[in-house]
Formats: C-alpha cells, sequence, structure tokens
C-alpha cells in the first residue's frame, strides 16, 4: 500500500493558500459548530490523479480518509472508481470504515458513474442499469453515507420531454430501493441535459420522491460543444432539490478572491454561495478541485476560497 503525500509536500501545498486560509482560520475553527452556514466536505475526484497513480505519490482508496483529516476536513464524498471492484467486498468495506471512524471522518456519499444510464430507453436495459446501482447503495448504506450521486443520462437522439420521462422512471425506481435503506438518489449535473438546469429540475418534479434530490455542481454545465448552460441560473433551478452542494474550481485569480477561472469561463464564489444559501441549503459543500495546477495546492486554494467566502457571508446570513 502506498503512503499519503509527506508532511513536506504538505506544508509546500499548504503554503500556497495559508493567507487565504488564515482570513476564515477562525470562522471555520470548529466545523461541527450547528451555528455555521456550511460545513466542508472532501470530494475524492479533487485527488484524481493521485488516485489513478498519474501524478505522484500515488494514492490508495484506503488512504483517503487520512488524506482528508490531513487537509483539516472530516467529511468525504467517495468515487466509485478507486474500489469499483469493492462494492461488495465487506472485508474492504469494512477497512474503509474502520480508517473514517479511527480518523473522526464522516462518509457522505459515493459518487456512482459507468453501471448504465438509468434512462435508457429499453425498459430492461433500464431496469438491468438500475440493478446495477444496488450494490453501491448498499455500500453507502455499510459505509454510514446519506447518499449515492448518480447520473440521469438517456439516449440523446431522443426528444427533452422523452429524456425526460425515461430519467425518472429509471430514478424513480432506484430511489424506492434506496429508501427502503434510508438512503437518498441525488443526480449531478454531469454533461448532457443534465447540466440543463430547467430539464434536471423537471426530473426531479416528476420523480417526486421525497429521498431523490439533486448535486448542483458549480461548474459542469457544458450540455454539449460549446453549448453552456447559465451556471447561476442552473444551480438556482437545482437548490430546490439539493441534498449536497459541489464547489467545482479550477484556476485561481490573485487579484480576484472571490472568482475561480476555467477558459473562459468563471465562478463568483460570493454570487455562488448567496444563491445556495439563499435557498436555505445549510449543509456540507464539497471541495471539487480540477484543473492543471498541483492536486494538492487545488484542495487548499479551494478550501482557503470557501472559508473567506463563510467568513464574509457570516454576517448576512445570522441564524
Amino acid at each position: 500500500m502506498t503512503t499519503t503525500f509527506d508532511r513536506r509536500e504538505f506544508l509546500a501545498a499548504s503554503s500556497v493558500a495559508c493567507a487565504g486560509a488564515l482570513l476564515g482560520s477562525t470562522a471555520l475553527a470548529d466545523q461541527k459548530s450547528e451555528k455555521r452556514l456550511f460545513r466542508i466536505s472532501l470530494a475524492q475526484w479533487s485527488l484524481n490523479r493521485r488516485f489513478f497513480g498519474r501524478e505522484q505519490p500515488k494514492l490508495d482508496n484506503l488512504e483517503f480518509a487520512k488524506t482528508a483529516r490531513d487537509f483539516g476536513i472530516d467529511a468525504i464524498e467517495y468515487v466509485n472508481q478507486f474500489f469499483f471492484q469493492k462494492a461488495k467486498d465487506e472485508t474492504y468495506l469494512a477497512d474503509m470504515k474502520k480508517r473514517a471512524a479511527d480518523h473522526g471522518v464522516k462518509s457522505l456519499l459515493i459518487m456512482v458513474d459507468s453501471e448504465g444510464n438509468l434512462g435508457e430507453a429499453d425498459k430492461n436495459k433500464r431496469r438491468f442499469a438500475v440493478e446495477k446501482h444496488f450494490k453501491w447503495a448498499d455500500a453507502a448504506k455499510f459505509l454510514g453515507c446519506h447518499s449515492v450521486r448518480v447520473n440521469a443520462r438517456s439516449d440523446a437522439k431522443l426528444s427533452f420531454e422523452e429524456q425526460m420521462d425515461l430519467a425518472a422512471d429509471g430514478l424513480r425506481q432506484l430511489t424506492e430501493y434506496g429508501a427502503k435503506l434510508d438512503l437518498n438518489v441525488i443526480v449531478e449535473n454531469h454533461g448532457g441535459l443534465s447540466s440543463n438546469g430547467k430539464w434536471l429540475a423537471g426530473v426531479m418534479k416528476k420523480v417526486d420522491h421525497k429521498r431523490c434530490g439533486t448535486l448542483p455542481d458549480f461548474g459542469n454545465f457544458r450540455v454539449s460543444g460549446d453549448q453552456w448552460y447559465d451556471r447561476y441560473q442552473g444551480v438556482k433551478e437545482l437548490m430546490p432539490y439539493a441534498k449536497a452542494v459541489s464547489a467545482k474550481a479550477h484556476g485561481f485569480d490573485k487579484s480576484r478572491p472571490w472568482v475561480t477561472v476555467s477558459g473562459q469561463h468563471e465562478t463568483d464564489y460570493l454570487k455562488m454561495m448567496r444563491i445556495v444559501l439563499d435557498a436555505g441549503y445549510r449543509g456540507w459543500v464539497g471541495i471539487e478541485s480540477e484543473g492543471g495546477q498541483n492536486q494538492f495546492e487545488g484542495v487548499q486554494n479551494t478550501k482557503a476560497l470557501l472559508e473567506r467566502v463563510h467568513e464574509k457571508l457570516s454576517s448576512e446570513y445570522k441564524s
């Protein structure tokens, strides 16, 4: 098994964001405070190059909880790709659960990919895709998660309404299974029509189940090619159904402390988090750092940004 990053590397990454982190250190001194506007979690995808072994030192899935704790983060969001063959391995899952407990880290959800399209046009194929997700719901329940994050994909050749109906049917079936486990099934805007806020909100209305919701991602609003959905409008449309939030971040501009940049696109975090909070959301906000920078630095910079935002907005949203 590989080891987590050494202390020198961690300190080097931390120094990049220390100025920003200090601004929010008082406000975030105790993430367990019930008076907090939101709490910060870590999505495993933020370190995907380490878990895939494309960036050194490589990380093992079993080290995720400790890595999050080393960042000062006490809640995690798993990605099934990093333990894809272990969904039914009770010994392995027990090890994951124990390590999270040992480090005082809460397991929030599993992001599930590569298990088929829940909006398949063929009824039998759609049911097959639904059932392939069952093992991940079982694993999430065992780990103590509140949700599984899934995708709402259908046949792009079909109409807007047809894809909505099919995705809603598949999601309803999976949600009924999850409800038996007291588990939520949540959908991220993740390409195709799911990145159209109006469409995904319409899917939620059709599913019409308290256990089915959304995971609004600040950046995933490319519908196809160069077609992008307005990210602020999209998040606003998805927040009424949100059971988690993904703080997507790419590049950082020191001259604009509230903004992250990706090519020609940028996200104003103050504006975005006001949308989140105005919807009444007071849950976890997951760091999902992407881009070409060192991934440890990306996590640190995103965490520092969220801390600055929390401190800035605390006076506006007094509980």
